[in-house]
């Protein structure tokens, strides 16, 4: 088998049907498709049951709900393929898509092919949105370089098999494991491929993380300390310090706090300051002169001179906007 395609199923019976005839439309055909579904409380293994008995490709894995890391986990148990891909039940793709990317991954035996993606909004409106990986990578120090900027996500990339060989896999239980994911496999990449068109059709729905909130949202506080925990661990702290202090930076006082503000809650939005603040003064009390500030433009003089206050014109400019 040349693909395993790993599709996690949790409440999405409203998308799974079109999740599912993509991935069937490809004009790829050596693939498995592996559904998980994660205890799903609607009628998505009805249709999982369906498809089942018309194509022979699919296998599902029934399991005790334990989130979307745990059911790609369950996936990953019994792949078969020398490729992984991780889809989204709510999410489709284009019918060109595996071809393409398993013909990158073949063309220079690349660990990791990435590819662009565009955003499917509830209005029909599209944004095609890049991986920010521009090129094929080789050398280590550009691959090093490429975790300032790549798109965390794992559902526009396919893995060769033996990026799992050395235990990486999704965490249960947090928010945001993507992230953590990617930054945790990194040390093992030694090559990554690019396709530089948008096959993955990311779904935007108010069901999704992006707009949900509960005290989860400080995983990314969690999230960063297993990142740095794990280099420390495989004694890569120095290898990787610039790339990982940038990144850590970047997510803790843009992401983080951009998203903290969306809840409108100012005691909850102090609090998350706080925090990112505390660990950004712990783990990385010069950051200032880490070389990757100097070339982010706009965004990186806001790192640069984030404070209290720049932090409170964050979630003002965003409370209004959402007013």
């Amino acid at each position: 088998m040349k693909l395993s395609v790993i599709v996690p199923v949790y409440n999405t019976e409203r998308y799974l049907r079109k999740c599912l005839d993509s991935i069937l439309a490809q004009s790829f055909t050596d693939y498995e498709i592996i559904l998980v579904n994660d205890a799903s409380p609607d009628q998505s293994q009805v249709i999982i049951d369906e498809y089942m008995q018309v194509h022979s490709c699919i296998t599902c894995i029934k399991k005790p709900n334990g989130g979307i890391s745990d059911a790609r986990n369950a996936g990953l148990k019994i792949a078969s393929g020398e490729y992984i891909s991780f889809i989204d039940s709510d999410d489709y793709i284009r019918e060109d898509m595996f071809e393409k990317m398993i013909q990158k991954a073949e063309s220079e035996d690349f660990d990791l092919v990435c590819c662009d993606m565009d955003y499917i909004f509830e209005d029909g409106k599209t944004k095609t949105v890049s991986s920010h990986i521009e090129s094929d990578l080789h050398d280590f120090e550009a691959i090093k370089e490429s975790m300032t900027r790549i798109y965390p996500a794992p559902w526009n990339k396919i893995y060769h098999r033996r990026l799992f060989d050395h235990g990486v896999r999704f965490t249960k239980g947090v928010w945001y494991e993507d992230m953590e994911f990617i930054y945790r496999l990194y040390p093992y990449i030694k090559s990554i491929g690019t396709v530089k068109e948008p096959f993955n059709q990311y779904v935007q729905h108010p069901g999704a993380i992006t707009y949900t909130y509960d005290e989860r949202l400080f995983d990314y506080i969690k999230n960063w300390q297993q990142i740095l925990s794990d280099y420390e661990k495989l004694g890569l702290m120095a290898s990787y310090h610039d790339e990982l202090e940038f990144s850590c930076v970047r997510y803790l006082y843009a992401t983080f706090i951009k998203r903290a503000a969306n809840y409108s809650d100012k005691k909850l939005f102090d609090q998350a300051v706080d925090k990112a603040m505390s660990m950004i003064h712990e783990r990385f009390p010069d950051y200032k002169k880490n070389k990757y500030f100097k070339g982010a433009g706009l965004k990186g003089l806001y790192l640069l001179t984030f404070n209290r206050l720049t932090a409170n014109l964050v979630y003002y400019k965003t409370v209004n906007k959402l007013g």
